[in-house]
């Protein structure tokens, strides 16, 4: 059991070596477009499915409450945290739209739409990044190593260098602290 700690502690660390090698301008990149949304009085919006769906609501909460420092609050909606919507929307049009409506509901021109997918293919993560795109957002994603269509159509695209699910969620969730952090000494 301790061999199998030791591999599984070493393969996460592995994953944050090279996604600091790989990834470094596109977090800054993120950092600096969530920042000037939340300086120009806009809101973030964010959303994925599963693991990613409690990752958006955990990132919600620290901007909208707080991480490490005491500042004001951060307008962020994870839209994964209303399960009559997403209930009513899934069962009255699909679930590949329960993203999307959401976004045409709450998106306004200015705001950022943040979408979380470890493998780059959920369609209602695609749909709610493309009707950002055609309402004015800006559009962030977070996924995994392989290149998709999703990371190709937003502002901003980090892909984790992993095909670990767990890895891809481990490292999602580090990013998401950094970029906490530098909004809060920012503000």
């Amino acid at each position: 059991m301790k061999k199998k700690i030791q591999s599984l502690l070493n393969e996460s660390i592995l994953v944050k070596q090279r996604l600091l090698k790989s990834q470094l301008r596109e977090t800054e990149k993120l950092a600096r477009m969530m920042l000037a949304t939340i300086k120009s009085g806009h809101k973030i919006l964010i959303f994925g499915n599963g693991g990613s769906a409690a990752d958006s609501i955990h990132i919600a909460a620290e901007l909208v409450g707080r991480f490490q420092k005491e500042r004001k609050a951060v307008p962020c909606i994870a839209l994964t945290s209303n399960i009559s919507t997403l209930t009513a929307i899934g069962n009255d049009y699909g679930f590949d739209f329960i993203f999307e409506r959401q976004i045409q509901a709450l998106g306004k021109k200015g705001d950022m739409a943040i979408g979380i997918s470890t493998s780059g293919k959920s369609k209602n993560v695609l749909r709610g990044i493309q009707a950002s795109s055609k309402a004015g957002l800006k559009t962030a994603v977070l996924t995994g190593q392989n290149k998709t269509r999703l990371s190709e159509i937003s502002d901003v695209s980090i892909r984790i260098p992993s095909t670990n699910t767990a890895r891809i969620q481990e490292a999602h969730i580090t990013l998401a602290h950094i970029i906490c952090e530098i909004i809060e000494d920012a503000l």
